[in-house]
């Protein structure tokens, strides 16, 4: 008989019956808001929360995530809207990214000149991905820019940080209702 240990991981994947989900921290927060870049009227918000988009407009997404303590392996996910194209800006074929400006530093951030808490992003058709080895606690935001495409209410799942190889440790925006205006 061989001694030793066995590991095995038991996971469960199921898609609630209820779309509008509410935020939950189980080790990280994590809150999603969307920002127009060219025309404050781009971007509107509902007493209710649902938020409306002028078709054509370029959105940024800032994604808001809070650790609690000291985290490894770190992925955050932010599923975007059916009615969005991320704007990749490691492709040829994008337009310039508008720069975040900072009121209270005085000057635009370049993000290759800065310090970002990621080591890896991936830019999906479906969700923009940011990735850590090693996060302190603190508070962290995660920005990309995309560009609302297709008129259309949608129903956006909640961002979702969590530790890669403790996947109980995580932590999720609540759902969000985003309506692209028809022309």
């Amino acid at each position: 008989m061989n001694e030793g240990r066995l590991y095995y991981r038991l996971g469960l994947r199921y898609a609630p019956d209820d779309l509008d989900l509410d935020p939950l921290d189980r080790g990280f927060v994590v809150q999603r808001s969307y920002e127009a870049i060219d025309d404050p009227e781009d971007v509107t918000r509902d007493a209710d929360g649902t938020w409306h988009i002028k078709p054509g407009a370029e959105v940024r997404v800032r994604l808001t995530m809070v650790a609690d303590s000291r985290r490894t392996h770190v992925a955050l996910v932010d599923p975007m809207p059916a009615g969005f194209e991320a704007l990749n800006p490691a492709l040829a074929t994008t337009p310039p990214i508008p720069i975040e400006e900072f009121e209270d530093a005085g000057f635009a951030r370049f993000t290759f000149w800065w310090w970002q808490w990621f080591e890896h992003q991936n830019l999906r058709d479906d969700r923009a991905e940011a990735f850590a080895s090693l996060l302190w606690a603190g508070t962290y935001d995660y920005t990309y820019v995309a560009r609302a495409t297709t008129p259309g209410t949608f129903v956006v799942p909640p961002s979702k940080a969590e530790e890669i190889y403790a996947p109980e440790t995580f932590g999720r925006s609540g759902s969000d209702t985003v309506i692209v205006e028809s022309g």
